[in-house]
């Protein structure tokens, strides 16, 4: 894959810096295992996920999480 540079990404529209990022984004949540958490951001990781199974109906679907934010735009 070739590489790009700052200016050449730039140039690029919009939608394609977009669809980009999407694609880095992509690869780097292919391997979570990678990302490296701190103490801290696994803390706060068990505390939501705790929340959650004291209170499952507390959330809201990811569905209707996208529709609202849909609406803001």
């Amino acid at each position: 894959m070739k590489s790009l540079s700052a200016s050449e990404i730039l140039q690029m529209g919009i939608a394609e810096r977009i669809q980009l990022v999407e694609d880095i984004w992509d690869s780097i949540a292919a391997v979570p295992d990678a990302i490296p958490l701190t103490h801290a951001q696994r803390e706060e990781l068990d505390r939501r996920i705790a929340a959650y199974h004291d209170n499952p109906q507390s959330g809201s679907p990811w569905d209707e999480v996208k529709k609202r934010l849909s609406g803001l735009a």
